[in-house]
């Protein structure tokens, strides 16, 4: 075994959206930092690997299927593309840190042995790592099922991860999970070609939005080719020799082709050895942290999904505003606590924006409401859905009827993505729903929805 010791300023674990731009800033300015990454295929972080890039890749490719395009034929080409553009990325996300002198990349499993000190290993290589500082990015990981008679280690198994890459395009895929992960999956396997059957263990879908809008995407769904059983959970499973059977607890049984359990994701702490820095975990297992991101040991900060906040590429960037100024010595300009109308999107076919209340829990919090909502079909002003020849979906705004300012937007609608960023940026200046309403937009885009739709206020 080959044993090393070196030394930095600042160490970062995990090559996420934060870590990485933590370390490329740092080591601009002159201050020596190393980051460690396990794994050269997750170099540059779960986003663009395993996650948003890769799916939404999948996603954008599955809803060009023509109907008489070989299912098979078609998956593998989305699937070359995808691991094209993954390629690329990898290259550029190691030139954004290995161009720096002060940067140092080491390959390797880290573990801490004490509150300052790491050791990676790779192989039968031995690196022991102290920093002043340091980063905890290492993300999360897709929770495993826990289902009696079922190997996760099959191939006729998925997660999020293999689903990805799973041969041959399965004829028919059971997911189980119905949140955004198995939305989106079961959206990508129907528009590709399987028979996709949606195992939800709640009354209805999105249970924390407008029933309309629950009603409205299920319809969607079944229309894609998707089957949907709710108030239904796997109890037991099997392997056979054409698939995997799914014993539920109504009594009825599901058999497949492969099953993906899209159950979530847990971060990743395990054997991060925290217990030798003296850094606490929650009951979820992520690293606690305060609204400055700083975990229990002085000094050590934790980032991302490891953080037990929501698990977005986009707030993992966020979290990099607040920790990299305090390892420069400076106050951040704002913590955790202020953050307000984050969006989020998940990516069906047409996407879904959300941000903010919907009209219940506005009502709830005390607001007199006033609602606009029209399906965007109907909304005359706004002819590119029916250009590009996708008019499924909905428009919501919730407004105080006392302020005029928005309290939240369902935005089920092509481009929802970009359309749901504009909304919460107005939402945290504080602008109107009347100036959005009167807002001069380009012609078309799905912006333009905003005249029509709140002009409907009731």
């Amino acid at each position: 075994m080959q044993t090393e010791t070196m030394h930095a300023d600042v160490a970062v674990i995990g090559w996420g959206k934060a870590g990485k731009t933590i370390v490329a800033k740092l080591a601009a300015g002159g201050t020596r930092v190393v980051i460690v990454e396990q794994s050269d295929a997750m170099v540059g972080g779960t986003c663009i690997n395993i996650g948003c890039v890769p799916t939404k890749t999948l996603l954008h490719d599955a809803g060009g299927r023509r109907a008489d395009d070989d299912p098979q034929s078609f998956f593998d080409a989305a699937q070359q593309r995808r691991d094209s553009l993954i390629a690329k990325l990898n290259g550029v996300n190691r030139t954004m840190v290995e161009q720096h002198e002060q940067a140092v990349v080491v390959m390797g499993r880290a573990r801490f042995s004490g509150e300052r000190t790491i050791e990676v290993t790779a192989g039968d290589d031995l690196l022991t790592v102290t920093a002043d500082r340091f980063v905890i990015g290492t993300g999360a990981v897709s929770r495993q099922a826990d289902v009696p008679g079922l190997d996760p280690r099959s191939p006729r198994v998925l997660d999020s991860t293999t689903a990805q890459g799973v041969h041959p395009l399965p004829d028919h895929l059971a997911i189980v999970g119905a949140g955004p992960i198995g939305l989106e999956f079961a959206t990508m396997f129907a528009l590709f070609g399987s028979r996709v059957t949606l195992i939800d263990r709640g009354a209805r879908l999105l249970p924390e939005h407008d029933e309309q809008l629950s009603a409205e995407v299920e319809q969607r769904l079944r229309e894609q080719g998707v089957e949907v059983l709710h108030d239904t959970m796997v109890v037991e499973g099997s392997e056979e020799d054409d698939g995997v059977r799914l014993e539920t607890d109504t009594g009825s049984a599901v058999t497949a082709d492969a099953v993906l359990f899209a159950i979530g994701r847990t971060p990743a702490t395990s054997g991060l050895g925290l217990e030798a820095a003296g850094v606490e975990t929650d009951e979820r297992g992520a690293i606690a942290v305060d609204d400055l991101l700083r975990t229990s040991v002085e000094g050590v900060w934790a980032v991302g999904d490891v953080n037990g906040g929501p698990q977005f590429t986009y707030v993992s960037y966020d979290d990099h505003r607040i920790v990299l100024p305090q390892l420069l010595g400076r106050e951040p300009e704002h913590t955790r606590a202020d953050r307000t109308a984050v969006p989020t999107t998940t990516f069906m076919h047409p996407p879904l924006g959300i941000v903010g209340l919907t009209a219940d829990a506005a009502r709830e919090a005390g607001h007199a409401v006033r609602v606009a909502t029209k399906p965007v079909a109907k909304i005359a002003a706004m002819p590119r859905p029916k250009a590009v020849a996708n008019t499924a979906g909905r428009i919501t705004l919730v407004v105080d009827a006392d302020t005029d300012l928005v309290l939240g937007a369902q935005l089920w609608t092509i481009d929802a993505q970009e359309l749901v960023n504009l909304v919460a940026l107005a939402m945290r200046g504080g602008v109107s729903a009347s100036k959005l309403r009167d807002g001069i937009w380009t012609h078309p885009s799905t912006t333009e929805a905003l005249n029509e739709v709140l002009a409907e206020l009731d």
